[in-house]
């Protein structure tokens, strides 16, 4: 009975693996993370993205899932696909701002989308000489 059941999770596995590859091909692939350093002037509750003015994804955080980005962690915000040519990434990060202000900032980028699948890492930083968060977009090769 063992045998069969280990034989099923790795089918599951192997099935997953494959759908993932079928539904997101490496040419039209494109996947958006969220990362965070430090986060001391900005407590993150949101995140919002937007591909050429259509939005792909919205994520609320929980205090745990934040706690996972401040050590360290990556979220695997969006996994699509997006046709070869010039696109426009919008990220839009919402929480509390320094001096316990809300705040809603915005970080654009353009992407040249060619064959090989697009990897793109949003980026929460302290910036201690401005007193304030820093939202950045970083383009993986």
């Amino acid at each position: 009975m063992q045998d069969v059941k280990g034989d099923v999770i790795r089918l599951n596995r192997d099935l997953l693996v494959l759908e993932e590859e079928l539904l997101f091909p490496a040419s039209t692939q494109v996947v958006v993370f969220v990362s965070m350093d430090v986060g001391k002037l900005f407590a993150l509750d949101s995140v919002q993205v937007k591909l050429d003015d259509k939005i792909v994804a919205n994520y609320l955080y929980t205090p745990l899932e934040v706690q996972a980005l401040h050590r360290g962690g990556v979220q695997r915000l969006y996994l699509g696909n997006l046709r070869a040519g010039e696109h426009q990434l919008v990220a839009f990060f919402t929480g509390g701002g320094p001096h316990e202000r809300d705040y809603r900032r915005g970080a654009t980028i353009k992407i040249d989308k060619g064959t090989d699948p697009k990897y793109i890492e949003l980026r929460i930083k302290d910036s201690t000489g401005k007193l304030q968060p820093e939202f950045d977009v970083k383009v993986w090769q």
